[in-house]
């Protein structure tokens, strides 16, 4: 009888979480489609429009036209490539000026070195 109470439970937290679901994916639809007009696939930033939402700034370039390439890139390097940069960075920094060795004289292993 317990094991039939538990079906019966889970089979009503089931249909509770589904009809949740479809009714969060109805009003999630509904607003999406509220922000863009049905008649316009691009948003057309040269015409004000009180509705329409603000873009950032950074989406914009030099002369205020709104630009279409991404704004990340980003390359593949090898791994010796990356190591050569970091040692570079670390050699750069002010902490690297210090006279870093250990109590025998030799520089510590940091284990960037083969």
């Amino acid at each position: 009888m317990l094991h039939l109470l538990y079906i019966l439970a889970f089979t009503f937290l089931a249909f509770v979480a589904v009809g949740n679901l479809i009714r969060n994916l109805l009003h999630f639809s509904q607003e999406s489609s509220r922000y863009r007009p049905a008649n316009q696939q691009t948003p057309d930033f040269s015409t004000p429009n009180r509705t329409a939402r603000i873009p950032h700034p950074e989406l914009f370039d030099e002369n205020g036209q709104a630009i279409g390439e991404p704004l990340l890139v980003m390359r593949s390097i090898s791994v010796e490539d990356a190591r050569q940069q970091l040692d570079a960075l670390y050699n750069a920094s002010p902490s690297a000026n210090r006279d870093l060795t250990d109590e025998d004289g030799t520089p510590p292993n940091t284990g960037w070195q083969q």
